[in-house]
């Protein structure tokens, strides 16, 4: 018989048991297996979830979970169910499944053209429309992701965007080959990548989406729901709008002019606030409303973070860089970078902390665009550091620019 353990917290207790015991090589992936089935009848997938949230806690790095992910799936694969989640129209988990049906008919339109005679143009379609997997990727980086942070549950998105991102890197040097011609290469490498979708997928479907519905509130989703649109869409046309979700820019906009209204009215600075309200800035007048106009059309990307390290302000800006939405803001820094990047951006700041350095440079080449990136340490007139600001731009075009151009020189859009 059995020695069935049912109740949620030793489950957990017991699942996170026989991880460790595996992972730190007491016991083989086949008795952890046999461990697992003859202790549960069933787990789901927020049971897993939860339960690989504290092996970092035991000294396991995040490094070594991701690398054998799939074997701690493996362990419970004949005793896990999966949730089953049916979230409206509309409903930010609904669009999520409905993108993954999407990338799983890319999948099999990629499997199609490896069975057949390899024809450039082909794959260049199906390329192009993977690029749009990024944008789903980004989706939930910038708003799944905190709402579930702020559950405290990160520990399993973190493992996810890192997997995340080496599917984007994979993406990234396929359509490398592909350009350069290399046919050869370029077919040898779909298979890793298909296999990468497909556990991504179902990593999703079976753990994140069910867990974040038992996490996730609906006023927090009907919030979620403002910000998507932001960032737009994997494969699929734009969603309908989920019960009262409005605009998520106009509702920020507004607390934030009713809180510095009330700010400047306490200190007698005016008396009320509105878009039209006339404000003395470090050189001249501006109102509200021609701040906001001035950096929605900066031909730069700017984001803030203070100097507690969270994420203040963004630029909503045409020629954003790098997709953002207003689930980033209130986010700690170190939650909004990739664990490949995330040991810079902290040495950055530890280094603009100690007043070792005032601002670093770094630039990115994608094969399709040059980018070039700048952090500036924001201090007071008194020298004391007040957080970090970020300066992203496309800067392909200016460097190709040669000689001089004197008049100018009008393009029509």
């Amino acid at each position: 018989m059995k020695d069935l353990i049912n109740t949620r917290e030793e489950k957990i207790k017991a699942m996170l048991k026989i991880k460790l015991d595996f992972l730190k090589g007491e016991i083989t992936l086949q008795e952890a297996k046999d461990l697992a089935n003859d202790k549960f009848d069933s787990i789901t997938g927020q049971e897993f979830a939860l339960s690989e949230q504290n092996l970092t806690n035991h000294g396991i790095s995040d490094q070594v979970i991701t690398d054998r992910l799939d074997e701690l799936i493996e362990i419970f694969e004949d005793i896990r169910i999966s949730d089953k989640i049916n979230p409206p129209e509309g409903h930010p988990i609904n669009t999520y499944i409905k993108e993954v049906e999407a990338i799983k008919k890319l999948i099999y339109k990629m499997e199609e053209a490896l069975e057949g005679k390899f024809i450039k143009n082909v794959w260049e379609e199906i390329y192009e429309q993977l690029e749009e997997v990024k944008i789903h990727f980004a989706r939930k980086q910038n708003q799944l992701y905190p709402a579930l942070e702020k559950k405290k549950f990160n520990k399993p998105t973190k493992i996810m965007w890192t997997l995340e991102d080496r599917i984007s890197g994979i993406i990234n040097k396929n359509k490398l080959l592909l350009k350069e011609d290399k046919h050869a290469k370029f077919i040898r490498k779909q298979e890793k990548l298909i296999s990468s979708l497909e556990d991504m997928m179902a990593k999703e479907i079976e753990v994140l989406y069910p867990t974040a519905m038992n996490l996730i509130s609906d006023e927090e989703f009907i919030d979620m729901r403002k910000g998507d649109d932001e960032i737009g869409y994997c494969l699929i046309d734009t969603p309908a709008i989920y019960k009262n979700a409005g605009n998520k820019h106009l509702d920020n906009q507004t607390d934030f002019m009713k809180d510095l209204s009330s700010l400047l009215s306490k200190h007698g600075i005016i008396d009320d606030l509105s878009s039209q309200s006339t404000l003395e800035v470090s050189r001249g007048q501006l109102t509200l409303d021609q701040i906001n106009l001035i950096f929605k059309h900066l031909k730069v990307d700017l984001s803030y973070v203070d100097e507690n390290e969270i994420v203040r302000f963004y630029t909503d800006t045409k020629d954003r860089i790098f997709p953002r939405s207003p689930g980033v803001i209130g986010r700690k820094v170190e939650n909004c970078h990739p664990k490949e990047s995330l040991d810079k951006v902290l040495e950055v700041i530890e280094e603009f902390k100690s007043g070792a350095q005032d601002e670093a440079e770094f630039w990115l080449d994608t094969g399709e665009k040059f980018i070039y990136i700048n952090f500036i340490a924001v201090r007071d007139d008194e020298g004391n550091f007040k957080g970090v600001l970020e300066m992203m731009q496309d800067i392909t075009r200016i460097k190709e620019l040669e000689g001089n151009q004197l008049l100018a020189n009008w393009t029509k859009h």
